[in-house]
């Protein structure tokens, strides 16, 4: 059983995390430009630190796949109110635009587990730096994990050729899964740097 404080710090997560996903879509802010007129995409990376911010647990799995539902309803709706391209229409199908969202969350929590355990081995005691390092890979791989995901089931929609989803991976993926790591961690940075703090001031004040 969850505590009702943790119950309340995920669900603010994810509403904040979920709100932002929206906003970035809708504003189109989550697009970065890029050559040739591509854009980079972090509209997952709120996902990501829905994740990487609740360590405890099943935590980073409810908050992230909220997000990450959200994160596919919010594609599924642009889709269908504006769409902007040719493979736009695609994601009106739900099994194209929220199911690879869910699946990514998923993943992402299960790459994070894995690193945190490797480095806590590895560490053999708690550190920031390692910490920074889970989040990092995860960050990372889970980008890449994403784009599989929905690229994948563009091409099983016959959207997209095999040849075309690799070429994007290569081209756009890699570099989305680099500014997922410059974000995740700077944000997971600060909250660590937060939290360290006030543990701080905490153990200060009981003596």
């Amino acid at each position: 059983m969850y505590k009702k404080s943790n119950v309340n710090r995920i669900i603010a997560t994810a509403g904040a995390l979920g709100a932002l996903t929206v906003l970035l879509t809708v504003t189109r802010l989550g697009f970065i430009p890029w050559f040739s007129g591509a854009a980079i995409t972090v509209l997952h990376v709120p996902v990501i630190l829905a994740v990487c911010l609740h360590p405890e647990g099943f935590s980073g799995l409810w908050a992230g796949t909220a997000v990450g539902a959200v994160f596919g309803l919010s594609s599924l709706v642009y889709a269908a109110v504006s769409p902007a391209g040719p493979i736009d229409p695609f994601f009106q199908n739900p099994l194209i635009s929220v199911l690879p969202r869910i699946l990514f969350a998923v993943c992402t929590f299960l790459l994070y587990k894995g690193f945190s355990a490797l480095f806590k081995c590895l560490s053999k005691q708690s550190s920031s730096g390692f910490a920074l390092l889970s989040v990092s890979f995860t960050a990372f791989l889970g980008t890449l994990f994403h784009a599989v995901f929905v690229l994948g089931a563009l091409v099983i929609a016959s959207a997209i050729p095999l040849q075309v989803m690799w070429a994007v991976i290569i081209g756009n993926s890699l570099l989305e899964a680099v500014a997922a790591v410059v974000l995740t961690a700077a944000v997971s940075g600060s909250v660590m740097g937060i939290s360290k703090r006030q543990k701080s001031k905490l153990n200060s004040n009981q003596k």
